[in-house]
């Protein structure tokens, strides 16, 4: 009887609740609510609400634009070539065996220095392990009396071998040469190049550009290297004109020859813009070009923007910017992240 009567009075519990569970209207402390209201969101107008402790803690940076006078820059494909009289190529004038040198054959990135002996070429040895040439020398020296002296010396220089010497100072940039191996006429084996000279090779397709280059950058990351415009060539390739640029300095020497990269020629003339760096930009939904500005202290909007490449790590707004406005420049991925 106490169980049937005990059963009622726990399932009306049940669905109301303990006493005192609400509270009087007015006085609702859920704090769900204010936690959401704090938290990073995109707002109706697309604008996004960025509390300060989440600005910290992704770092986020701003800073202020102005307009300026900029170059006209144009973007090239680029590659990292040899300078011709900073480097060479070490190849074979006769046929032979390859020896190595003294100090044993070079390898990639060894330094070594001009006229430093870096390998034997020495002739063809027959089975019984004579060479066939010192063997020919020697009955062309049993002639003497009845042989030219010319068919002697050239018979003497064909037994001895040649030495393979280095051109220039500098580190190998490559080897192809293998102890023993039989080399032909002309075969290439070791290229040596200064790492601290070395010269870059882009291709313009605007010929106007060949006479209108004030100066030049390499980007390589966030780095940008200065180049030094030498010339262009005279005649096309792949319907491009080959311009030639100097790099120098220690930055240079991590490059290696035929490295591909992003050459920035800027051109004698000028545009108005604003100046904000590369990591500024970002994609819409619409997949347009923005930039994202601080409207108040915790609250960021995208704008649209026209830009002009500069020298690969900033760019030049033309449009969508005013003077004035806080460019946000670290950051900027994950708050075009929120939604």
């Amino acid at each position: 009887m106490n169980i049937l009567f005990a059963f009622p009075l726990a399932f009306l519990f049940g669905l109301t609740g303990a006493p005192g569970a609400y509270a009087a209207p007015g006085h609702d402390h859920d704090s769900a609510p204010f936690a959401a209201a704090d938290s990073p969101r995109r707002l109706p107008d697309g604008s996004v609400f960025l509390p300060k402790p989440t600005q910290r803690q992704i770092g986020v940076r701003t800073q202020p634009v102005a307009r300026a006078d900029l170059s006209i820059t144009v973007e090239l494909a680029g590659r990292i070539v040899m300078d011709p009289n900073a480097g060479g190529t070490v190849q074979a004038l006769v046929g032979g065996r390859l020896a190595p040198g003294p100090k044993g054959l070079p390898y990639p990135g060894q330094t070594v220095k001009k006229g430093e002996l870096l390998a034997y070429v020495r002739p063809e040895a027959g089975g019984d392990g004579r060479s066939l040439a010192a063997s020919r020398l020697e009955r062309l020296r049993a002639l003497a009396d009845t042989v030219p002296r010319k068919t002697i010396e050239a018979a003497e220089a064909a037994v001895a071998s040649e030495r393979l010497t280095a051109p220039v100072g500098g580190a190998i940039a490559s080897t192809r040469a293998v102890s023993g191996q039989v080399v032909a006429p002309g075969e290439t084996l070791f290229e040596v190049v200064d790492p601290h000279r070395v010269l870059v090779e882009a291709l313009a397709y605007d010929l106007t550009l060949a006479g209108d280059v004030g100066a030049a950058f390499l980007a390589i990351g966030d780095a940008r290297l200065p180049l030094k415009p030498l010339g262009a060539a005279h005649s096309l390739r792949d319907q491009a004109l080959p311009l030639v640029f100097r790099g120098k300095g220690a930055q240079f020497a991590a490059l290696a020859v035929g490295q591909p990269v992003r050459v920035f020629a800027q051109r004698r003339a000028r545009i108005s813009g604003l100046q904000v760096p590369a990591a500024a930009l970002a994609r819409d939904p619409a997949n347009q070009t923005v930039v994202w500005i601080k409207l108040e202290p915790e609250r960021f909007a995208p704008r649209p923007v026209s830009i002009e490449p500069l020298d690969g790590v900033s760019v030049a707004v033309v449009a969508g910017l005013q003077p004035g406005d806080r460019v946000v420049v670290r950051g900027v991925p994950l708050i075009n992240a929120i939604r």
